[in-house]
């Protein structure tokens, strides 16, 4: 839950580096979040409302986190437009995301997995 608060905490923060760990709880928790109001959406009957506004609160945040993500792996942010491309586009972007982060500092700063909690 810390992770996925951190993010929240960063909303529009484009610039450093984000452990696999801290984007891979974010995207567990939005999927579990989602699937509980797309629940009470169909309870309520609210034709999916609640799912569409916590979508777009947490669009920047998502985004954010995942140019993060890249730069870890010491890839430019711009490289999430790589997912438009159909298919073959998303599964390059998923590797991306799930490679293990340069052990050393890059362009975009240090190691987070090694720097000392802010």
């Amino acid at each position: 839950m810390n992770h996925y608060l951190d993010v929240l905490k960063k909303y529009a923060v484009f610039s450093g580096r984000a452990r696999r760990q801290e984007y891979w709880l974010f995207v567990l928790f939005n999927v579990i979040i989602s699937l509980v109001l797309a629940l009470v959406d169909g309870i309520l009957g609210t034709n999916g409302i609640l799912g569409v506004v916590y979508s777009v609160a947490v669009l920047l945040p998502s985004l954010a986190v995942a140019v993060r993500r890249l730069h870890d792996t010491g890839r430019s942010g711009w490289w999430l437009l790589i997912a438009l491309v159909p298919l073959v586009g998303a599964i390059v972007l998923l590797v991306f995301l799930a490679t293990e982060g340069e052990p050393n500092p890059n362009k975009y700063g240090p190691n987070p997995k090694y720097a000392p909690a802010a």
